[in-house]
């Protein structure tokens, strides 16, 4: 299966040492919205183990890389832009902090009932943005992403979906605090569906999931469009917007077979932290399996489940190098593959990946022992 799906290789420059990246075959097969070669692989906010999160670098890099979707987290401008952040606030991931002309917007805002201190793109305009420059989030956990520091600029909606479509991979973005930005006139729901739209992508067949941690925007757009929606579901806690309605349901809740079934009245997949199907112990090991995947099934919705990242102190202590309870090693490489290969087993739909060679890798050749 590897040599039947993967035909070309690019030599990519990451950190230093070079790797091979796998080409998907060609445009018309990768991320065509019908999801029937296996479980999809969706590069985690690009291919964010070897570059900078949210950068076009990351999202080609998935691309060349195999992934069959790329993952934008999305967010607004001032100007009611939409671009690629995993948080408004954008101090860790940018250069900000160095620029001394918007040092008094440096601010406290409560989101989604917490405090938060720095700088945030609803008080920058796209310009502005423009002159920062993206940095790596988690330098000491990934040091040589930190070599690309300065290099890419914080990228737009459309040019994700551009960049997507060149490479003919799918876009799978997420409405990040969405009940917070409609509380600043900044919604992020209808320009999503517009851009989508602009490039040709709005119906059932593109190749396009939108996600989110919170359940009143997903309902609101499955009464506007036919794309593919996904419900987020945390390893705890509940979502924001019933929280903030005094509704006491948990994303626990949500997952009991009832909760499913209204799950399956709005959206067409759950996307689930990977302990949601196999629970991780007190000492770190993985127990049993839990019902999700075929409870989920059973009301006909998909189950993709995040994140799996390769470094060892990253994975369940099972899969770790020499499987320490407290990884020595902890950027090294555990059994990453291993770990892909138990959840195929358990068969979810897709995985959430920060390195989507490795998840592309594995799943072929998965299908191929069959």
């Amino acid at each position: 299966m590897l040599k039947k799906t993967l035909t070309g290789a690019l030599a990519v420059l990451a950190g230093g040492v070079l790797i091979t990246a796998l080409q998907p075959a060609s445009a018309t097969t990768a991320g065509h919205g019908n999801d029937d070669r296996g479980p999809i692989v969706i590069g985690h906010r690009g291919a964010s183990a070897i570059r900078p999160e949210h950068t076009l670098l990351a999202y080609e890099a998935a691309a060349k890389l195999g992934a069959d979707y790329i993952e934008p987290d999305l967010v607004s401008t001032k100007d009611h832009v939409l671009v690629a952040r995993h948080e408004n606030e954008i101090s860790a991931t940018t250069d900000v902090e160095n620029h001394p002309e918007f040092a008094a917007r440096r601010t406290t805002k409560t989101i989604d009932g917490a405090q938060v201190t720095g700088w945030f793109t609803e008080d920058f305009t796209l310009a502005e943005l423009r002159t920062l420059r993206a940095e790596e989030r988690i330098p000491d956990l990934r040091p040589d992403n930190t070599a690309f520091n300065g290099l890419a600029t914080i990228p737009t909606f459309d040019e994700v979906i551009e960049l997507a479509q060149k490479y003919g991979v799918g876009v799978y973005p997420e409405t990040k605090h969405p009940t917070y930005f409609d509380s600043i006139g900044l919604s992020l729901e209808e320009p999503i569906l517009e851009t989508l739209k602009r490039h040709g992508w709005d119906d059932v067949r593109s190749p396009v999931f939108i996600q989110s941690f919170e359940t009143t925007n997903l309902k609101e757009l499955r009464s506007a469009t036919r794309l593919r929606l996904i419900q987020l579901i945390n390893a705890t806690g509940a979502p924001y917007d019933l929280v903030a309605a005094g509704d006491p349901r948990t994303y626990s809740d949500l997952v009991t077979p009832e909760g499913l079934r209204a799950i399956s009245r709005y959206a067409d997949g759950v996307g689930v932290a990977t302990s949601r199907i196999v629970p991780v112990g007190a000492d770190g090991r993985l127990q049993p399996p839990t019902t999700l995947v075929r409870d989920a099934h059973r009301v006909r919705l998909q189950v993709h489940t995040w994140t799996v990242r390769p470094e060892n102190s990253q994975l369940p202590v099972d899969y770790r190098l020499g499987n320490p309870a407290a990884p020595a090693y902890p950027r090294a490489t555990g059994d990453v593959m291993g770990w892909l290969e138990r959840l195929f087993t358990l068969k979810v739909d897709g995985v959430f990946s920060d390195d989507p060679g490795i998840a592309r890798a594995t799943r072929d050749r998965w299908l191929d022992q069959g």
